[in-house]
């Protein structure tokens, strides 16, 4: 079982980073939909799996690869299709997971699958029509393809995660300098 990981500053973001590698050696984390229904779990939208069957699962990748397209073209040139934009607001529209304070205090988060990829959609929304958009980079490690929202200070971020990428472009750099004679 793969862990996922909530690394970008936003749900759709996040959700856009359950492929991995998107230009080298591909690799979706989104296998069967099972993995779609803990996912939303592991985001905290919900907090039991909902039911999810192969067009839930075909229908949260949809959405999943529109948001990553809008976002790639904020970041890149501005050419996301009206059809990504209809797709992410139709979604949007639908009624989001429920929250409520418990007897106890604490949140309850619940719905089902459309809830919980409604939520995810509302997120990206605010993200690519908002000012934070602007903030939205690719990871700059080798092969990482992450989309994350730069938030540091001066938006001087290069990776997406300095435990991951950040790391393997620390090391590498260390090693090459080491190689190099003075």
């Amino acid at each position: 079982m793969t862990g996922f990981t909530f690394i970008s500053g936003n749900l759709g973001l996040d959700l856009a980073g359950t492929v991995q590698h998107r230009r080298s050696d591909r690799t979706d984390l989104l296998r069967d939909p099972a993995e779609l229904a803990r996912w939303t779990v592991e985001a905290g939208i919900l907090d039991e799996p909902p039911a999810a069957g192969d067009a839930e699962l075909a229908a949260g990748k949809t959405l999943r690869e529109a948001i990553y397209r809008l976002a790639v073209g904020v970041v890149a040139l501005p050419s996301s299709s009206g059809e990504d934009r209809r797709l992410v607001n139709q979604v949007a529209a639908g009624p989001p997971a429920s929250v409520r304070l418990n007897g106890a205090g604490r949140v309850e988060r619940e719905g089902d699958l459309d809830a919980a990829l409604s939520t995810v959609a509302r997120e990206a929304v605010q993200l690519l029509g908002g000012p934070q958009a602007v903030q939205i980079k690719e990871c700059g490690g080798e092969v990482c393809t992450r989309l994350y929202v730069d938030a540091s200070r001066g938006s001087s971020r290069r990776w997406c995660d300095m435990h991951e990428c950040g790391n393997r472009a620390k090391a590498a750099g260390f090693r090459a300098r080491q190689r190099t004679p003075l």
